[in-house]
């Protein structure tokens, strides 16, 4: 991890609003996501960092850090792909899905690609139950999934594409 002022690496708005909370520790998932972007994920010393910058100790911020989903303890892939293992997916499908993605990528679910570009990871539902099964990445939903069409979708991103997902229905 590339060490500096934590506070210096934050985005101004965000340093603007810490400046003026009356309790500067509501914003830690803020400030969490905002090293998690500029380092990739949270390291320890992002924890600190965040501690540091928001006058809390290491352990509430590692409490924080393990609850939410979207916040990643170690280095992922440069596409984080979420796939739904709700109810509704796997009636159309998702556990399939599921299997062809591990086969695709040569991954199994919770790992990443040898060559750092993609990390498999199941989530719960992601609201798009009328377009199952379905998966994000990088936060970018994609529905009504074909091994077709996750092959057309791995292939862009593995040419330097970003994710595009689809509009909300």
């Amino acid at each position: 991890m590339r060490r500096g002022n934590p506070e210096a690496i934050l985005p101004s708005h965000l340093r603007e609003r810490i400046s003026k909370a009356e309790h500067p520790r509501e914003l830690v998932v803020d400030v969490m996501l905002a090293l998690q972007e500029h380092f990739g994920y949270l390291s320890d010393e992002a924890l600190e960092q965040t501690a540091s910058v928001l006058g809390m100790s290491v352990l509430e911020v590692e409490e924080l850090a393990t609850f939410y989903d979207f916040l990643y303890r170690r280095p992922v892939g440069r596409f984080v792909i979420r796939v739904c293992d709700s109810v509704v997916c796997w009636l159309e499908g998702g556990e399939r899905l599921i299997s062809q993605l591990q086969e695709m990528l040569g991954i199994r679910m919770g790992e990443t690609t040898p060559d750092g570009l993609f990390t498999l990871l199941p989530v719960c539902c992601i609201g798009y139950c009328d377009m199952a099964p379905a998966m994000l990445v990088n936060k970018k939903v994609y529905g009504n999934l074909t091994p077709e069409r996750i092959q057309r979708i791995l292939q862009e991103l593995r040419n330097g594409g970003e994710p595009k997902g689809e509009p909300a229905a």
